[in-house]
Parts: structure tokens; sequence; C-alpha cells
């Protein structure tokens, strides 16, 4: 459209095309940027630096560099550390505002794709908005800080969360069985080929497979348990290999991982491996042999770094010779066995199971620790436990809440749980110990001192006598420190006598 004689003699500078009005816009917006930012930066496709503004060569004596000769032709990630227009150049799409720190300080940073004719990226443009943002952009600052410190917390509660419980010295015992055992799972430990646990049910095969994975390189990296049994057979697949956003009516829109995903550079744990379903087996299989997994409903093939640790209480070889188990995924998991010996195999050890159940017991009751008497551990022997460890827990805490006793005796496991707790019961004779008061008006309005007083040596003499003097056994039964007991004891001497004379 040709000029109208009112146009300014300025307005006739204008370029009548697109093209050049295009170009002008962009020289006039570079020139302007190159002004008033703090610095600009050109990089070509093969990431080399081809030109720095005026503003930028200020930067270079703290990245390190004397001029600009020894800056410009280096690739940007030598000689930017932190730098992120990499990303520019791969995907192409802006980012108008970041935060950039390096040894040269924190800023404000923009980086632009440059592109040619034909709409290729030949490479990018990186501006300093501002510098030191922190002291100029304060709340953003302290805004962008706590929202990375609160991303950070959650990483570490999830991954705390994924984190191993046991470790190779959970695994109680020191009897020839347990000691090899043990052997074995440092062993294997050291590599990454797939561990199959055999045992009875109650052995410890979940510890086991906790303690082979803290003991390996994989320590700090997730820990994912999967019981097989537990899991309905038509959600297996989603629970292993995930589901891809909307895969089905009322899927998650967002996608959701599975286990394999989730225990990538971890260690997964499968539980129960011969209650899987022989269509998933297959699946399994391949992912054991390509490490790789496609979630339900995509056609994308994701790449995984995962240990598996299999158990299971079933006889696998008689599965696979009926028919029940695929032969060669039991192979894949067969790579080092390691066979969790039953309970009766290493009697030797109940005493020092019973001890480590008892504290764990009373900490998770809430109650004084119970002692065992030494007929109440040669009983215990004596027992075949089907149900191995977990039996001899439930065992344990069953006799140790129902009784009153602070030591337990062979006769209260004889007689069960419905055994009164007066059986065999320590009787403190009246000279040591007085009777539990009947509370009177006259008590009632006593001193409060007198009475903690009287209650205290009331409880310090029961408890010796439960343990036979024991100083160390009372003073756990007593919940009090070995410290406060002594305290105690030195304010009250006649108790121990009292009781050596008893005795």
């Amino acid at each position: 459209m040709p000029l109208s004689k009112s146009q300014t003699p300025a307005a006739l500078d204008i370029p009548q095309d697109v093209d050049g009005l295009l170009r002008l816009a962009a020289q006039s917006m570079f020139d302007v940027l190159a002004r008033s930012t703090e610095g600009m930066m050109v990089i070509d496709r093969n990431h080399r630096v081809v030109w720095i503004s005026d503003g930028y060569k200020r930067f270079l004596p703290a990245l390190g560099f004397a001029d600009e000769r020894e800056f410009v032709g280096k690739r940007v990630e030598d000689v930017v550390p932190n730098t992120q227009m990499l990303q520019v150049l791969e995907n192409g799409k802006p980012v108008l505002v970041d935060l950039l720190t390096n040894k040269a300080g924190t800023f404000l940073v923009s980086r632009l794709p440059l592109r040619n004719d034909a709409g290729e990226v030949i490479g990018a443009l990186g501006l300093v908005l501002l510098d030191h943002p922190e002291t100029t952009m304060q709340p953003l600052i302290q805004k962008f800080a706590r929202l990375q410190q609160e991303l950070e917390d959650t990483r570490r509660q999830l991954a705390a969360q994924r984190r191993p419980k046991y470790t190779i010295a959970s695994f109680i015992g020191t009897s020839p069985a347990a000691l090899e055992v043990k052997r074995q799972a440092r062993r294997v430990a050291q590599t990454d080929s797939t561990v199959l646990l055999l045992g009875e049910t109650g052995t410890g095969k979940e510890l086991m497979a906790h303690a082979i994975h803290s003991a390996s390189r994989r320590a700090h990296r997730p820990l994912v348990s999967v019981n097989i049994a537990a899991v309905p057979e038509t959600l297996l697949e989603a629970e292993f290999f995930g589901v891809a956003p909307g895969a089905y009516t009322g899927a998650d829109r967002k996608g959701r991982d599975g286990k394999f995903r989730l225990a990538d550079g971890g260690t997964l744990f499968l539980d129960e491996i011969g209650d899987m379903p022989l269509a998933l087996q297959s699946k399994l299989l391949r992912v054991l042999q390509e490490q790789e997994v496609e979630p339900l409903g995509s056609n994308t093939v994701m790449r995984v770094d995962v240990r598996v640790i299999a158990a299971t209480s079933r006889d696998l070889a008689a599965m696979v010779a009926a028919g029940q188990f695929r032969a060669d995924l039991y192979y894949r998991l067969n790579v080092l066995p390691i066979r969790v010996p039953a309970l009766r195999e290493r009697l030797e050890d109940i005493e020092a199971l019973a001890e480590a159940l008892g504290e764990d017991i009373a900490r998770r009751s809430g109650m004084p620790q119970k002692l065992l008497s030494p007929d109440a551990i040669e009983w215990l022997m004596q027992q075949a436990w089907p149900g191995n460890i977990r039996e001899l827990r439930n065992t344990l805490e069953q006799i140790s809440l129902m009784s009153d006793d602070m030591q337990l005796t062979a006769a209260h496991f004889q007689g069960g749980a419905a055994l009164p707790a007066t059986v065999d019961s320590p009787v403190v004779p009246p000279q040591q110990v007085a009777a539990a008061p009947t509370v009177t008006t006259a008590q009632a309005v006593a001193p409060l001192p007198e009475l903690i007083e009287a209650l205290e040596r009331d409880a310090i003499a029961r408890a010796l006598q439960a343990t036979g003097g024991n100083r160390m056994a009372a003073a756990r039964l007593l919940q009090i420190s070995r410290a406060s007991l002594y305290e105690r004891l030195a304010r009250w001497p006649d108790l121990e006598v009292q009781l050596s004379d008893n005795a």
C-alpha cells in the first residue's frame, strides 16, 4: 500500500515488506538486549561459543579466563559450569526465566534457540538478565530455595521408605547353619546376579533379602518388595510393569510406574515367586533377560537396571516337573540359590533369638521385657517349631503378654496362654518386701515423697527377687538405667543384704 503524504519522513525508513520489518525488529531487539542485559552469549550447533557481548566479558576472570580469546571458540559446557544451553539446542524450546549458579555467581538468565530459514535450530542465544538476583529479587529467591528444600526433603523421605530395614547382622545366630547362610549372603551381595531364597515359611527370607541389598553396591538405591501372593492376579501385570496414561477406563491420567521402574538402580524383592501365574512368568522372564519393561497400554520400551531377589517356600523344581512353573524362568531365577535353614536345624540359636524377640516385643507393647529361665530355654529348644521363627515369636509374645510374672519358666509355656500367672512365681518373703498395703485415709494424706520412696523401694525389691539379684536384669525390668538403680541401692543397702540372706 502506498504511503500517504501525511506520514513523517522518519516513517519512510521503515521497511515495507514483512521480511524486512522482521529483520529490523530483530536487529533492534538484539541491540536493546545487548545494552540492557548484563551479558549475552551465542553458541553454534556444535556447542562452540561464537560471540559474547562486552557486558559478558566481565564474568570471564571469575570463570578462569584472562580475555575473550581464551573463551570464544571453546565448547560452552567446558567453559561455563552448570550451563543448560545444550538443552535448548536439543529440544529447540526457549527457557525464558531460569536461575544459574556457578563459580562466577548466581544469575537470572534466559536461553533462546536460533533457527535458520528452514526452521532448523542452528544455535542458541543466552542472556544474563540479572547479576546476583539474590539481592534484587529476594522474595523470589527465598521462595525458590524453600521449594528446593521441600523437594529434597520429600525425596529423602521417599528414599528412607525404600531403605532396607535389616543388615546381615540382623540375622541372629552363631550356629553353623546360621553362619553359613550369612557367609553366602555376603558373597552374593557383591554381585548383581539374581538370587533365589529357598526355605520354609517363617525362616527369615525377607530379612535376608534386605540384608543382601544393604550389603550390595545398590544399598543407596531403592529396595522395592512385592508379595505376589497378596496381589490379585488381574493387577499383577500393572503392579510389575506400570500403566501408561489413559491405558484403560479409570486409569490415572498421569500414568503409574510399576515396581520395576520404582526399583530402577536398586533391588526388587519378589516374595512367594512360586505363586506367580504362568501367563505373567513369560513377561517376567523377558524383563530379566533384556532389562526392559513396557507399561500396560504403551508402545514404549523403557530400560531398567534392577537386581532381582526372589523367595519361595514352595518346591520350584517339583513345580517345573508338574508344569506349574516355567523351566526357563526357574533357571533364570536359580542363579544364586541360598537355602535359609529351618529353626529346628539351628536350635542352639534359640536363646539368642528369644532374647532379641523379647526386646522387640517389649518395645512394641510398651511393657517390661520378660526374662526366660534356663528350663524355659530348654523347653523351647525341645520343640519342633514347624512355623519357625514366626511361630517362636508368636509363642513368646502370647505368653509374655498374658503373664504378670517377670520371669517366664517352662511351666508358663507348657500351660499355654491360659496358664495362671501364679504358677511357679517366686514368692517374696515378707521380711524382704512388704506386701502392697491397702491405702487408708491416713496413708493417703502421708507426704508424697514418702509414698514415692516406699513404692520405689518395693518395686526394686521385687525386681531383684525376680532376677535372682541380677542388677542389670533388674534395671531392665524396671526400665531405668543401671546407674539409677545403683543410686537407689546405695540408699537402701539392706535390700541386697536381705536378698543374699534369703538365697
